[in-house]
């Protein structure tokens, strides 16, 4: 949502992937030359699995796999990529080796518990997830043995839990914050989100739910990116990102970037900021009622050039009294 509410300059990163690219062949294939063997190469995911909350290519190409491939790719003895992927006997794993194994093209299904790119507080050793791990586990033991990549598994699985504290206690931070009256600017301060609601945008579904929070029973809010307090684009940061570097890097055996490259030491961080934003909050709150002040937010939260231009402003003023769920409630219409 944080994507779609804003103008289409802002977003092309987002949307070449997500429309034309994943439906498309070309993609990975070349449409100039189509050519299996390049397809093979790990570079050809690089163009669309990289970055700030989807950090692949970066976990990889660090990891002892990627740079095991960036020192061979270029000997033919080592990784012939014009063998079959079914038939491939590589010095190291690909991209395409572990995901696309044997050739299929449905990547997703040799993947680990995925859990919106690490974002989500799972129990990835469920039992729910135990044939999703099995599977990985017969990927890795290709050159490990399974004892090996089942440690590694865990390994993940305590990194993500650790990560999962930090992103408990931010959110709780900034919630209490916003409980006191005190988050600056509080939701009713602000232009309304993508939806066209001003709801808490850290009340996402079951986590926060009741009128203090804005918006109905059961009703969730929406991660912003811009337009929102400090401590949310805090919080927003430190699980849209941070987590995500955590879950990737651990994932793809990438363990510098789990932990030094803006991974757990950048979740530290992120904690630190939201804790110090809400004394400094909590602070002015207390000299402003000593002093008499009483603090009106400025008008540049509510109105603005760029803010004319998101859903949500120009859902107010098109379509008084109705929300994006108004306008569009036919099953699906999101997925179109």
């Amino acid at each position: 949502a944080w994507s779609i509410e804003r103008p289409p300059g802002d977003t092309a990163g987002c949307t070449f992937c997500h429309t034309s690219s994943e439906e498309r062949c070309s993609t990975c294939h070349q449409r100039h030359q189509f050519d299996p063997a390049v397809a093979r190469h790990s570079e050809q995911c690089k163009a669309c699995h990289w970055g700030k909350d989807h950090r692949d290519w970066e976990a990889y190409d660090i990891s002892i796999h990627g740079v095991v491939y960036q020192v061979n790719k270029w000997n033919p003895t080592e990784f012939d990529f014009s063998k079959k992927l079914a038939d491939a006997d590589y010095v190291g794993p690909t991209c395409q080796y572990c995901h696309m194994r044997g050739g299929h093209h449905n990547v997703q299904r040799l993947s680990t518990v995925y859990t919106s790119m690490g974002m989500s507080n799972a129990d990835r050793g469920a039992p729910l997830w135990k044939e999703k791990r099995d599977t990985w586990v017969s990927v890795c033991d290709d050159c490990h043995s399974p004892r090996f990549a089942r440690e590694n598994l865990q390994a993940m699985d305590e990194a993500c839990k650790d990560a999962g504290l930090k992103y408990t206690e931010t959110f709780k931070v900034a919630e209490n914050l916003m409980l006191d009256g005190m988050g600056e600017p509080m939701p009713k301060d602000l232009a309304p989100d993508w939806s066209g609601q001003h709801i808490w945008s850290l009340k996402i579904g079951a986590y926060h739910d009741g009128p203090k929070y804005g918006g109905a029973q059961g009703e969730s809010g929406e991660f912003r990116m811009s337009n929102c307090s400090d401590i949310e684009r805090i919080c927003f940061e430190s699980v849209g990102y941070w987590m995500t570097y955590i879950m990737k890097g651990m994932a793809h055996g990438s363990w510098n970037d789990a932990t030094y490259c803006d991974g757990s030491f950048g979740m530290d961080r992120w904690l630190v900021k939201a804790k110090a934003a809400s004394e400094q909050a909590r602070r002015f709150t207390a000299l402003e009622k000593k002093t008499g002040i009483n603090w009106v937010p400025s008008e540049f939260w509510r109105k603005g050039d760029y803010l004319e231009q998101l859903t949500g402003t120009r859902i107010v003023k098109e379509f008084p009294g109705k929300t994006i769920f108004d306008l569009c409630p036919e099953p699906g219409w999101l997925d179109t």
